[in-house]
């Protein structure tokens, strides 16, 4: 018996069935380009993440921010004495500290009026908290553990050279998440007698390493003071007279700042340091006028910005503490720097 013939194919689809089966086809092949080109350009972008990653708070480095050139990028140097290969890999900011395994970023962003923000950042520069600000960033510190967060902002004018200032200063506790937005409410004392008075400015704020004593200036009736405060009495007295940006030694001993020495010049101040148990004041060696809040790079050794040559904007320079060295040059292009100390022992 003849098998039967096989059952003829099926008719082609029409043309517009074809059309649309060639365009499926080609729009498969089309996404699944996309989605490999998608992965390995994402992996791309996951490179420099991880590089960053690896800029870390580390001993024995002095961290700084960088010039305009490198967008004022953190940089840090190989050794204390600036003399290393200088690495770029942090954030911009236009203020820079660190102490304790954290780190503060103040940021400015252009506008009317101008923005800026707070950028807390762990030991590895890695974002952790970003508080909005107003004004123009102007002074950062970090309490030796780590702990206490302070900064100042310019609200009017960018200078303490001149009259027509005001500041605003803040502190943040990162263990309990409670910051103060200004501290100019803080009860002081002055000449033995409560204080009231709606000139007050207070700036650069230094911590004791019991996180709770704290330094800083006060502005008030035309004159300037060291005022020491306490956190947990939420209580401040004035010390003396004459005392800007101070910055308190490792050791808790002496207090750094610039004091006026000439009036009415735009090159008004010096160096010096306060011994606080004699209250006796040293001038430094530095003789030129020095509008910064100097940085201890260690019980002996103070760092500061000043202005630059050859096309720099600011340069970072050290002296002794005691007074009795020159200044040197510590990094070429520089400001707001900050050491890791080396753990003792």
């Amino acid at each position: 018996m003849t098998a039967p013939p096989p059952p003829p194919p099926p008719p082609p689809p029409p043309r517009s069935l074809r059309a649309r089966i060639i365009a499926v086809a080609v729009a498969a092949a089309v996404l699944a380009t996309v989605a490999v080109v998608y992965t390995l350009r994402a992996a791309d972008r996951a490179e420099p993440a991880a590089a960053t990653s690896e800029f870390a708070l580390d001993a024995g480095h002095v961290y700084f921010r960088g010039t305009e050139a490198e967008a004022g990028r953190v940089a840090r140097t190989a050794t204390p004495t600036g003399k290393g290969h200088r690495t770029l890999g942090g954030p911009s900011c236009e203020r820079f500290y660190a102490a304790g395994g954290t780190a503060l970023c103040l940021q400015r962003r252009s506008g009317i009026p101008p923005k800026s923000y707070a950028l807390v950042l762990d030991d590895k520069l890695r974002e952790k908290r970003r508080i909005a600000l107003t004004g123009i960033p102007n002074r950062a510190r970090v309490s030796a553990s780590g702990r206490m967060l302070s900064w100042t902002m310019f609200a009017t004018g960018d200078s303490y050279a001149g009259s027509s200032f005001s500041t605003r200063t803040s502190i943040l506790d990162t263990r309990t998440g409670y910051l103060i937005k200004n501290m100019e409410e803080i009860p002081l004392t002055l000449d033995g007698r409560r204080h009231h008075s709606p000139d007050v400015n207070y700036w650069g704020v230094t911590f004791a390493k019991d996180d709770n004593r704290f330094y800083a200036t006060v502005s008030t009736k035309g004159k300037t003071y060291l005022v020491q405060g306490d956190m947990k009495k939420w209580a401040a007295r004035a010390l003396r007279t004459n005392v800007e940006c101070p910055s308190l030694s490792p050791d808790n001993s002496r207090i750094a700042f610039k004091k006026r020495v000439r009036k009415g010049t735009s090159d008004p101040w010096r160096l010096y340091v306060l011994d606080l148990r004699t209250m006796r004041e040293r001038p430094l060696a530095e003789t030129r006028s020095v509008d910064d809040q100097a940085a201890w790079l260690d019980d002996d050794t103070l760092a500061y910005a000043l202005p630059g040559t050859g096309g720099r904007k600011q340069d970072i320079w050290t002296t002794r503490a005691d007074g009795t060295s020159e200044p040197n040059l510590l990094i070429r292009g520089g400001t707001s720097p900050a050491v890791v100390p080396r753990a003792s022992g």
